[in-house]
């Protein structure tokens, strides 16, 4: 199976309500991006509606990644500006994530690929990740190239009494 890339794609009502379905599944699912399960769309939809107003209103920009055999939105990040001038050669992956459904295909790795290749293309000197802790993401990202640049224990508190750590990645374009 093959995937379509679009950078910044239209901002329609149709895929924001995709976004929150993706990432109302992904959070289901255990994905680490905001949410602990069980989540709702109703729940999901304020966090994505801002950081897709990002997108819409600049300088965030989106990524997706749709499933050439159905259409249907299969992964999508965010690569996030810091609104400051002295970070402006790098940017933040905000949100990575692939359908549930999707996974084990490759579908991440395609995904940050094309990321990387994008940030490439605007002469960027980097591109910088935060995980939670304790699923064994660090090693999926390092297959990427990314490496552990930092790490704070205990930073998330997913459960009363489970703390994650929150762990920072870089991938060094230079």
């Amino acid at each position: 199976m093959d995937l379509t890339f679009a950078l910044d794609p239209e901002m329609t009502p149709a895929l924001r309500d995709e976004v929150v379905a993706l990432w109302t599944d992904v959070s289901n699912a255990g994905g680490a991006v905001g949410f602990v399960a069980p989540v709702t769309a109703e729940r999901v939809r304020p966090v994505a509606e801002r950081q897709l107003d990002g997108v819409a209103d600049g300088p965030d920009r989106l990524l997706t990644a749709r499933d050439d055999a159905t259409g249907r939105l299969a992964a999508l990040l965010f690569l996030e500006s810091q609104r400051f001038d002295l970070m402006e050669h790098w940017r933040l992956l905000k949100r990575v994530m692939v359908h549930p459904g999707l996974q084990g295909r490759g579908y991440g790795a395609m995904l940050l690929a094309e990321a990387e290749r994008v940030a490439r293309e605007w002469g960027l000197a980097g591109l910088k990740l935060t995980l939670r802790g304790g699923l064994g993401l660090e090693g999926f990202y390092g297959r990427s190239g990314y490496r552990e640049v930092g790490r704070v224990p205990g930073a998330i508190r997913v459960a009363d009494g489970d703390d994650r750590d929150d762990v920072t990645m870089w991938l060094d374009l230079r």
